[in-house]
């Protein structure tokens, strides 16, 4: 894993995390960054207005904005997919649309 922090972002294969187009279309929709961070059901991905990123996180590019991952996820995180989403945001964003 990389040292690299939130104040510095890198391109996702940099990493060797890959980040699906849907996630980045989702990201780019809602016009602002995201965060993956531990739940109790795993890792979830969520706007930065529900869980601020950290200086800790490492921060990936996606799109026009970035995905914070918390330190403790970003060691097991390879595949950054809408299943990360839950479902009861998805269905509250879809629904503003």
């Amino acid at each position: 894993m990389s040292d690299l922090y939130a104040d510095t972002p890198v391109d996702a294969g940099a990493q060797s995390i890959f980040i699906d187009d849907d996630v980045i279309d989702y990201i780019n929709k809602r016009n602002t960054d995201f965060r993956i961070s531990t739940s109790c059901g795993g890792p979830v991905l969520l706007p930065v207005s529900y869980k601020p990123a950290k200086p800790t996180d490492l921060a990936l590019k996606a799109g026009s904005h970035l995905i914070y991952i918390s330190m403790y996820q970003a060691r097991y995180i390879d595949h950054i997919h809408m299943d990360l989403i839950p479902y009861h945001l998805e269905s509250m964003i879809e629904g503003s649309i």
